[in-house]
């Protein structure tokens, strides 16, 4: 029988969890979510077969006890038994993982001094953690990080223009959703085959949202900086701000750190804007100007940093979709495209409509792809490679 390596993503109210076997080439064989802890808990899982069936026990669950129920759903149905570890997907690495790690005490702990750079990520990524040493205190662990595909970056690009004494605390631009462009970065050559390697945008538009520059497959410049909060638009976060009216929040409204923050992370972006739903499918929806205008800000920013990244890296060869919007919104690709006409980028609409591998026109000067985003692979390859080395004893 085969080991099987777990792959845990787990967020403030959801647990998205796949199983991969660990021979090579990994093969994913249950993918599946369970959602709504602390409130109305909800499970839902498939194979290649087709969906699989999980009764919750009654009442809400917290992460703790959704995580238990899981690892016994997993192990009566057979989907794993054989397990050889598990990996985990870190929003935060800091300035001291720029590669994944198998998990100990003290990693752990530094981890867990991380979580006020990534407060709406950090604390659950690492309750899931320390929930499975619970449960299995033997399954060794591994830790991927969203931080560490950026630390390719040039040192001009990850640095602040601050007194040089708090720069040295770690005030820098960490960059996120790397998992996501470690994999698209793995992708290009199948999808681009030279280009690959040339100037290149990866959009990952989502919940969460970012771009990163990549020339040769390697991070040059994204967008999210110190924190998730930078750059795009996003579903409840407001992306990049005047710090200027942080402090008019403060000291002008007297709403304390803790307001502005919840502010900033939770009540911000297209669901602020619009003050109908963070969910750009109900925004497209909609016939609510609100709706129309935070589906606006959301592309207006996307293009305007689109064409920061294009000076970066001193022109385009290649911009790709993905993420959940970015995916499937064909009409809010079609909108970041048109602004981007300037590059000499042209859209083929039945292509982006189809939701086509190459949605750019045979004449466009800027290929233009849609490509799948597979965090969970990433993280099953890069814990199969460390367990199998013998990492730990």
């Amino acid at each position: 029988m085969s080991s099987q390596i777990l792959v845990l993503n787990a967020g403030s109210s959801s647990i998205k969890f796949a199983v991969f076997n660990a021979n090579k080439p990994l093969q994913r064989t249950v993918l599946g979510m369970v959602s709504g802890i602390g409130s109305a808990t909800a499970f839902s899982a498939h194979d290649d077969r087709g969906p699989l069936s999980g009764t919750l026990p009654p009442g809400p669950l917290n992460h703790e006890d959704a995580l238990a129920w899981l690892f016994a759903w997993l192990e009566d149905g057979g989907h794993a038994r054989h397990l050889l570890g598990a990996g985990h997907r870190v929003v935060h690495g800091g300035e001291h993982h720029d590669a994944p790690i198998v998990i100990d005490e003290t990693s752990l702990r530094g981890l867990q001094a991380l979580a006020p750079l990534a407060p709406l990520h950090q604390p659950h990524n690492l309750a899931a953690i320390q929930a499975l040493r619970k449960l299995r205190p033997e399954l060794p662990q591994v830790a991927c990080f969203d931080t560490a595909f950026h630390r390719s970056q040039p040192a001009v690009a990850q640095s602040f223009a601050l007194p040089r004494a708090v720069t040295a605390q770690g005030l820098r631009r960490y960059g996120f959703h790397g998992l996501s462009y470690e994999h698209i970065a793995g992708a290009l050559p199948a999808a681009l085959g030279t280009r690959a390697d040339g100037r290149v945008i990866v959009a990952h538009l989502g919940n969460g949202a970012s771009l990163c520059a990549m020339h040769h497959r390697r991070s040059i410049a994204t967008t999210m900086g110190f924190s998730t909060l930078d750059g795009l638009v996003m579903g409840t976060r407001c992306g990049s701000i005047d710090p200027g009216v942080l402090f008019y929040l403060m000291h002008e409204r007297k709403m304390s750190s803790a307001a502005v923050e919840d502010l900033l992370y939770r009540q911000s972006g297209l669901l602020g804007v619009s003050g109908i739903s963070n969910d750009m499918r109900t925004l497209l929806a909609s016939t609510e100007p609100r709706a129309a205008e935070a589906v606006a800000q959301f592309v207006y920013r996307a293009a305007l940093e689109t064409g920061a990244l294009t000076a970066a890296l001193e022109g385009l060869d290649v911009l790709v979709f993905t993420g959940g919007i970015g995916e499937h919104a064909t009409a809010v690709r079609a909108q970041i495209c048109k602004k981007l006409s300037w590059l000499g980028l042209e859209l083929d609409p039945a292509a982006n409509t189809a939701n086509a591998l190459h949605i750019s026109t045979a004449a466009s000067r800027v290929a233009v792809c849609v490509i799948p985003t597979d965090e969970e692979a990433v993280i099953a390859t890069h814990a199969a490679r460390l367990l199998h080395a013998g990492t730990v004893a």
